[in-house]
């Protein structure tokens, strides 16, 4: 728990024991996850804290939001060099048999170069099929 507090603390987020639950939850998942998968774990935790702490999280760059298609926001933890910039962006895989979305971070989104006076802010590419887990 101590690396969780001195990650957060690089970030400027001051650790406080939900912050810290919140980072080590989504640390340990293999996929993203949504405020209700956190709120299920967390058990009598105020769904309005975990918000502002995934909100916080994702301002300072620890997590990033994902919009997979199924009309839930999913939050993963962001890498470790990670300014979240159009150029950090990275595939996400959804499979469709058990609705889970995984981070791709390998794979990263290709530069698309825009018209003149147009100016990414966010790229988002969520590949739709099924998992390695699923198809076996």
């Amino acid at each position: 728990m101590e690396e969780i507090q001195i990650k957060l603390s690089e970030r400027s987020i001051r650790p406080t024991a939900v912050r810290i639950l919140v980072y080590d939850y989504l640390a340990k998942k293999n996929i993203a996850s949504s405020l209700s998968d956190i709120e299920d774990f967390m058990g009598q935790s105020d769904r309005t804290t975990l918000y502002r702490t995934l909100k916080t999280f994702e301002e300072k760059g620890v997590v990033h939001q994902i919009d997979d298609g199924t009309g839930v926001q999913k939050y993963a933890l962001c890498e470790e060099d990670c300014m979240c910039d159009p150029q950090d962006l990275h595939l996400h895989f959804h499979c469709v048999k058990c609705n889970e979305t995984q981070c791709l971070t390998d794979r990263k989104i290709p530069h698309i170069n825009l018209p003149k006076g147009f100016v990414v802010k966010d790229a988002n590419l969520v590949v739709k099929g099924i998992c390695d887990q699923c198809e076996g």
